[in-house]
């Protein structure tokens, strides 16, 4: 399959409307409906849970099933306080980077709508050079233009209301893609582009495959651990972002080399099942797929640990997606490992017979 035949002008148009979308920990719908719009001509069915995870079946009937997984979470807010003067402060809903924050603008969800607001910060002017303030998650906080906490209210915005950034999709020099989001959003699409080239292409698998995008992963890969109990599956393939390590301020001795550009992430970990990850890497080489490797301790930090350890044992890896910037509204991937985790995902899936267990002891 040649890389040319993968990201199209529909598709790309997907992923950007997509992005935008907000869909912040535990208020992913609305992002999950755009989703399987999208997927619904490549599957046959459909199941979602009660917390909003998505999952697009292929041979619904098949006993053996193979997951292929994203999530949908983004990283967003809380507001935690309202001051007697109308401003906002915060707590994390996922690991939102409180030095990002200053002079940010920020979307409150209301039931009356979205209301604007900035992260506000002392100017440069009144600031003591020697002995500044580094911005803090008990420091930052929001202005929506209220004079106090009754006009606040008034607006609509209340204690436990999320906060999204509204940071939209722009390309980069051709081949970057930049926004908010890419984590784990960027999962979503490549599972999505799975599906729709085996469906294109005609391919026949000798299993189900269940296209999961999972809620929540963002505060402990919580939707990963409640859909796999209902889909029990046998193999699940995870995808999710990694760090490109080569810019300034990161210690490659402790984070490992991997960096942009230079192709999918293959990650060796206790979850990641020696024989499938094997697998993976003999596709990779096999398809001319270029690709990196990373080393976890203890685990992998994404939705592989939650499938890995269900139902007795699921034999389980992760292909990851290198990128820059996590965790601030400027994430940054390369669109050359975008379409080649898809290709890897995709001719791996070709890979695996029915009824495999990946057993060391065969």
């Amino acid at each position: 399959m040649a890389k040319k035949d993968i990201i199209t002008k529909e598709s790309l148009a997907f992923f950007e409307k997509y992005l935008n979308n907000a869909a912040p920990t535990g208020y992913e719908w609305e992002g999950q409906k755009l989703w399987m719009d999208y997927l619904k001509p490549y599957v046959d069915t459909f199941i979602t849970d009660t917390y909003g995870t998505a999952v697009g079946v292929i041979n619904p009937d098949a006993d053996y099933k193979v997951v292929i997984e994203g999530h949908s979470d983004e990283i967003s807010w809380y507001v935690n306080y309202i001051t007697d003067n109308g401003l906002l402060y915060v707590i994390r809903n996922g690991g939102s980077d409180h030095q990002i924050a200053p002079s940010k603008w920020v979307n409150i969800h209301t039931k009356k709508g979205i209301v604007k607001g900035v992260f506000g910060w002392p100017a440069i002017h009144t600031r003591k050079n020697e002995k500044e303030e580094s911005p803090k998650l008990d420091n930052i906080f929001i202005d929506i233009g209220a004079k106090d906490k009754d006009e606040v209210e008034k607006m609509g915005v209340h204690v436990g209301c999320v906060i999204t950034y509204p940071d939209t999709f722009h390309v980069l020099n051709n081949n970057k893609f930049v926004c908010r989001a890419i984590d784990n959003r960027a999962g979503g699409f490549m599972i999505a582009e799975v599906a729709r080239l085996l469906h294109e292409n005609k391919k026949k698998l000798p299993f189900g495959l269940y296209i999961t995008n999972s809620v929540q992963e963002e505060i402990g890969l919580r939707g990963a651990e409640m859909i796999t109990q209902t889909i029990k599956p046998n193999v699940a393939i995870v995808t999710d972002v990694c760090h490109d390590t080569t810019t300034p301020m990161i210690e490659k001795k402790t984070q490992g080399h991997t960096e942009i550009g230079a192709g999918p992430v293959i990650s060796y970990a206790p979850a990641v099942q020696n024989k499938l990850r094997e697998r993976i890497i003999e596709t990779a080489e096999s398809k001319n797929i270029p690709f990196q490797r990373m080393a976890a301790s203890r685990m992998t930090g994404t939705d592989t640990d939650a499938f890995a350890y269900s139902n007795g044992g699921v034999a389980s890896a992760l292909i990851s997606l290198p990128l820059r910037y996590m965790h601030t509204t400027v994430e940054t991937v390369h669109k050359d490992d975008v379409e080649n985790v898809i290709r890897l995902i995709y001719e791996t899936l070709l890979n695996i017979k029915e009824g495999e267990t990946f057993s060391y002891f065969d």
